[in-house]
């Protein structure tokens, strides 16, 4: 009997592993093939997409009630009335600081999903002036931000300074659908009885078949919709993520761009199907202003749309401007399956104040940890500790900097997270401290999928303490990711998240080190035999929520958690480095996220400039893109490319298949090889204006990758432009990605500017587009004039062993002879800055003079860099001398060279402290 038991146990988890084989052969046919589209949605698939996009423009039957209108300081109030149903909504207009507006419409008697755990608390307030007409209002701001209410049909258009900057309503596409009672089926008597005037049943409202799997909707149809139009824009950007257009294009005659977070293996180029993350948010641009929309649901959402001719009807002061000119206008529509209208009106007027208005309630930018801005090495999946430690000490061989080492997910035991193969990887933790003794780190992946097994403590736990989301009916939830059947922790708890952080701990997470930090990956959250990849959306979460309501905030819970984790394993010391796949707003306060699973093609290069910037401007800065592309092999023209590309973006990781030919950088004939040197050591170099430039965006929101318009708001050329972009205000960069391009075009912005070639130094005069010879050894790189640049000129094995190395200032002048710049220090990694231990400095050239003064009296960061070098690019003239002084030391000359060729000044070891005040004084 026992050897037949034990015979019989065998057979079954041979049964159980051939499964898992099958399993992982589909994934890995899909993984190397095109994406199959008829595993995911379309519109006309999505029973509430249809219902909405169906919806016959110019016949709202919403209305405002005017006598129920309340007004209290921030708050002004009124019921709405669906005059087709009888059913009344309430509508709210919350005035914020910022010249920010909330609108919120939602059914007072039913509950509905809102939101949590993005908006900040404690946002200023702001006052409303009510003026109120028949059948109408004007409520407005102290910052002339205007809401202008029209009852019957409900319409609100959004004004500054008397120019309406958004409408609501206006095509009267607002769709509010309400909880009902199923129908029961009638009988044949019924059947034959006069037909009563009564709404009807569409197919999908109870019960949704998509492939095999059913969706049951016990609520019914509950989806919301309206639609907002843009009077006076021609372009409008955001809402990603999608693999498209910079400039978001028509609809008309394709499919609504789509907002749910979906695990997409090698996604199509240029169209509007959903992928990784999800941030509803939309900005419009002309050469007058920008202004910002959130849609603040997490619900599956999506948005249509098309270019109009604005009604000048409707513009006031703007008509007698615009006579017989046609006016543009972009006309959006925006409808999400569950939840309520909650929306934000970020009014400007300029980029900057947008990006601060959203980042103000959103939640501003982590700072990241030096050591994260710099490279990263991965793969899928270095295969064992003597592989980690090769690679580790072929970088040093090479002389490549390098920071961070990546193991995926078979480092693991069986994909049990955060624990370790014992053969493969059987001392962890020397293998992490020999590494960090260079001064590097490693990262981990921790998916949130765990494998239902209970000799596996993650999943035994969690499974006790009742975290699982669960089935409709009330069982847990499994679905089939990489360990073979799983279980998902219910992220949207606060006691979960509380649970996941505590998993991170030392004690807790077995093999780990200060020095290992995390990578969420697949937390979409991706299934592999659920509907489109994902989760059932009739799946429970806590106080009975459906997956429905929530599955686009899943990701950022996840990430939120593992950043929580990082920051108790240090006792709140230490920052956090953990990326993540799948987004929502908010996502920027807990760290970087990148593009998913790209290729390894020159269209995917190209493509990865207008995704990154679709989300930086949406408002998380650490973006990035697997240099290389995760699938297929690149040929080494292309792998070079990619890495002269990836240098000038902020998160800069090669990744890649696990199928794919090892490609680390000096697998790649010599030449190209040097080149990918240069590219990554040019990084570090710039690692400086980088931090800086990150800590810049977590006090004010304004993202380090930037779009050209946004630099130069008045210029049209840059409207649609996505082939080049600024890092800051100072570096505009043009990649080459096209294959054995010999020169490529770039347009240099801004009347009479001057832009300075960063290694040439030849200069090039805005507004004009030019042709640049290029080389495989050349990247387009131009420093804007009028601004200062700091690097680190020895470049190390990482980046902090140069922490206390000196600076070198790159100041390129501009036509009056002037620039500026700042330069941001701390130690790097820990959270000492918020006890004032940084220095923050404004540098400029005016007058002939370099000055060095704190922006930030607080910082007390004493440092140990000093100035090295200063190089001085577009000077008129040689001076005679130079004489430094400054705090703690003696006034005394310092040694120059000037090139009159080249117009270019080099200051040799001025050897003062970059963390005192210092002033250069140029005499005649």
């Amino acid at each position: 009997m026992a050897a037949s038991c034990a015979r019989k146990t065998t057979w079954t988890f041979s049964m159980m592993e051939g499964s898992l084989f099958i399993l992982y052969l589909l994934v890995g046919i899909a993984l190397v093939s095109a994406v199959d589209r008829n595993n995911f949605k379309t519109c006309s698939q999505s029973s509430f997409c249809k219902r909405n996009r169906d919806l016959d423009s110019g016949n709202s039957p919403y209305e405002a009630l005017m006598g129920t209108l309340l007004i209290s300081d921030d708050l002004v109030q009124l019921a709405v009335l669906n005059s087709a149903t009888g059913i009344r909504l309430q509508l709210e207009l919350h005035g914020l600081d910022q010249s920010t507006v909330r609108l919120r419409i939602k059914d007072p008697v039913n509950r509905r999903y809102e939101v949590p755990d993005v908006v900040q608390p404690n946002l200023q307030k702001s006052r409303w002036t009510v003026v109120q007409s028949s059948g109408s209002f004007e409520a407005t701001l102290a910052s002339d931000v205007t809401v202008r209410l029209t009852a019957k049909p409900l319409r609100l258009d959004v004004l500054q300074n008397g120019y309406i900057i958004i409408s609501v309503n206006s095509r009267g596409l607002m769709n509010y659908e309400q909880q009902r009672e199923k129908k029961s089926p009638k009988s044949p008597e019924e059947e034959g009885e006069e037909a009563v005037d009564e709404e009807p049943e569409e197919p999908g409202m109870w019960e949704e078949t998509f492939k095999t799997h059913k969706d049951s909707k016990p609520k019914g149809p509950e989806s919301v919709g309206v639609d907002f139009s843009f009077p006076g824009f021609a372009h409008v950007y955001g809402i990603p993520e999608h693999a498209d257009t910079f400039a978001l294009k028509t609809t008309v005659s394709t499919d609504p761009y789509r907002l749910y977070n979906l695990d997409v293996f090698e996604y199509e180029l240029y169209n509007p199907m959903a992928l990784y993350g999800s941030v509803p948010y939309m900005l419009a641009h002309n050469s007058e202003r920008t202004v910002g929309l959130l849609w603040l649901n997490a619900a599956e959402t999506w948005i249509d749309i098309s270019s109009n001719t604005a009604d000048k009807s409707m513009f006031n002061r703007m008509l007698d401007l615009v006579r017989d000119m046609e006016v543009p206008q972009v006309d959006t529509h925006w409808f999400s399956e569950s939840g309520i209208m909650d929306v934000f009106f970020f009014m400007g007027p300029t980029a900057e104040q947008v990006m601060y208005q959203y980042a103000t309630v959103t939640g501003m930018p982590q700072l990241p940890p030096l050591f994260a801005v710099a490279y990263h090495q991965s793969r899928w999946n270095y295969n064992d500790e003597d592989d980690v430690k090769n690679v580790d000490a072929k970088f040093d061989e090479h002389d490549i900097p390098c920071d961070v080492i990546w193991l995926d997910i078979e480092h693991t035991d069986g994909k049990r997270y955060m624990t370790w193969d014992s053969h493969k990887f059987s001392h962890p933790e020397d293998m992490q401290n020999q590494v960090a003794a260079k001064g590097r780190k490693f990262v981990a992946s921790a998916d949130p999928h765990l494998k239902r097994d209970d000799n596996y403590r993650m999943y035994r736990e969690a499974r006790e303490l009742d975290l699982m989301i669960k089935k409709p009916d009330g069982s847990d939830y499994e679905g089939w990711c990489w360990p073979g059947s799983s279980s998902y922790p219910d992220f949207t708890r606060t006691d979960t998240r509380n649970w996941w952080a505590e998993q991170l701990s030392l004690e807790n997470y077995k093999g780990s080190t200060p020095n290992l930090f995390t990578w969420n990956d697949m937390n979409e959250p991706s299934v592999f035999n659920g509907p489109e990849v994902t989760m059932h959306k009739d799946a429970k979460h806590q106080d009975g929520w459906e997956h429905r309501d929530v599955h686009n905030l899943y990701g950022l819970y996840v990430h939120m958690a593992t950043v929580d984790g990082q920051h108790k394993r240090s006792n709140g010391k230490e920052r956090s480095f953990v990326l993540s796949r799948a987004f929502f707003t908010g996502s920027q306060k807990y760290g970087a996220i990148w593009t998913g699973d790209n290729e390894a093609s020159w269209e995917h290069l190209k493509i990865s400039m207008p995704m990154l910037l679709s989300i930086s401007v949406a408002g998380i800065p650490f973006i990035g893109a697997d240099v290389g592309g995760f699938f297929k092999n690149p040929e080494p023209e292309l792998l070079t490319r990619w890495y002269q590309a990836a240098a000038f973006q902020p998160f800069f990781r090669a990744h890649a298949h696990l199928d794919t030919k090892r490609r680390e950088p000096w697998l790649l004939p010599p030449n190209m090889m040097d080149i990918v040197r240069t590219a990554i050591r040019t990084r570090y170099a710039l690692l400086p204006f980088w931090y800086t430039a990150f800590y810049k965006a977590s006090k004010t929101g304004i993202p380090v990758m930037r779009p050209m318009w946004q630099g130069f708001p008045d210029d049209e050329e840059t409207f649609a432009m996505e082939d080049q972009f600024m890092i800051g205000d100072s570096l505009l960069v043009k990649p080459v990605t096209d294959k054995g391009a010999t020169s490529v075009s770039v347009y240099f912005p801004g009347q009479d500017m001057v832009w300075y070639d960063v290694n040439t130094v030849q200069k090039y005069t805005g507004a004009s587009t030019q042709s640049v010879y290029v080389n495989l050894e050349k990247i387009p790189v131009y420093q804007r004039g009028g601004t200062i640049i700091p690097r680190k000129e020895r470049v190390r094995r990482c980046s902090a062993l140069g922490l206390d190395d000196p600076y070198t200032l790159i100041v390129a002048l501009d036509t009056k002879q002037q620039a500026s710049g700042q330069l941001y220090m701390d130690d790097g990694h820990s959270f000492d800055f918020q006890s004032g231990l940084y220095q923050y400095k404004q540098i400029t050239f005016q007058n002939n003079v370099i000055q060095s003064r704190s922006i930030d009296m607080n910082g007390r960061y004493q440092t140990k860099s000093w100035l090295e070098r200063v190089v001085v690019i577009g000077l008129e003239k040689s001076p005679s001398s130079i004489e430094l002084s400054g705090d703690f030391i003696s006034t005394h000359n310092v040694e120059f060279s000037f090139n009159e060729e080249n117009k270019v000044l080099v200051i040799r070891k001025p050897e003062v402290n970059m963390g005192i005040d210092w002033v250069m004084a140029f005499k005649k």
